[in-house]
Order: C-alpha cells, then structure tokens, then sequence
C-alpha cells in the first residue's frame, strides 16, 4: 500500500473565505500515483473546516449567511449582551469554533482509476472562519 501526504497553506485576506481546493486535492492524488484508495483532507486548525457541496456562489453564500445566525460574530466575552465565554481569554474567535463544529473538521474521498469517486456538482471547500494568518489542511492519500 502507498502513503502520501502533503500540505496546503492558506492565508486568507478576511476573516472568512471559502476556498475551492478540488484541484489542488487532486494533484496530490496525482502526485501519489495512488489509482484505489482513499483521500482525507483535513483542516489542521480548530476555526477553519473542510467539506463537500456545490461550487455555486449563491450556495456558497447562503451557508456565510447561515453560519453567521447560528454563530454570530461577536467579539465580547459578556454573554450578555450577546458575546461568547472563550472571548473572556483574551480571543474573538468563539464563533469560528462553533462555524467549524457545525460545518466538519475533514472529509475523505475514494479514489478510483486515479480520480475522485464524485456524485455530480460535488467540490471539496476549505472554509475559513478566523482567517487573515497563515493556516494549513493536510492531505492524505492511501490505497494501491
């Protein structure tokens, strides 16, 4: 069986992105040699996620908008008046945890023939939730 791993970095302008990374995953495949197998692309950091959907921009936008009501970005740490308890550390960055809980840490792929076993309209997104530093996603590929 082979092994493969690499990492991709990523320093994002905002505070939150989205980053279709299907083609950059898909070159690590390549560069793998892997033909049968699995890939799992995992995001290294506890404010950002990995997932699967539709490259649609309305999508993409609709889930920004969506996160934003269940986790609002608030950088208080006065449940009070709205803010979260791990801001009281110091950070602002409570509401990227939650967006990361509810959005996935990693996902995983089957390769077949040396390509993404696919439904239809599927990418693979690193989303971003407390951006502007340098942050990375490991890639692994297994298999045969």
């Amino acid at each position: 069986m082979k092994s493969h791993r690499k990492e991709l970095w990523f320093n994002t302008k905002s505070r939150r992105e989205y980053i279709n990374i299907t083609d950059d995953v898909a070159e690590v495949v390549r560069e793998s040699g892997v033909q049968q197998g699995l890939v799992l692309v995992n995001a290294m950091h506890i404010t950002a996620s990995v997932y699967i959907n539709d490259a649609e921009s309305g999508l993409i936008q609709d889930y920004d908008d969506w996160l934003e009501r269940i986790a609002p970005f608030n950088p208080s740490g006065d449940p009070s008046s709205g803010g979260y308890n791990h801001n009281r550390t110091g950070e602002d960055n409570a509401d990227a945890h939650m967006k990361r809980q509810v959005m996935g840490r990693e996902v995983v792929v089957a390769i077949t023939d040396g390509r993404f076993d696919f439904g239809p309209w599927e990418q693979i997104y690193y989303a971003e939730f407390d951006g502007r530093r340098r942050k990375r996603v490991l890639v692994k590929v297994i298999g045969e």
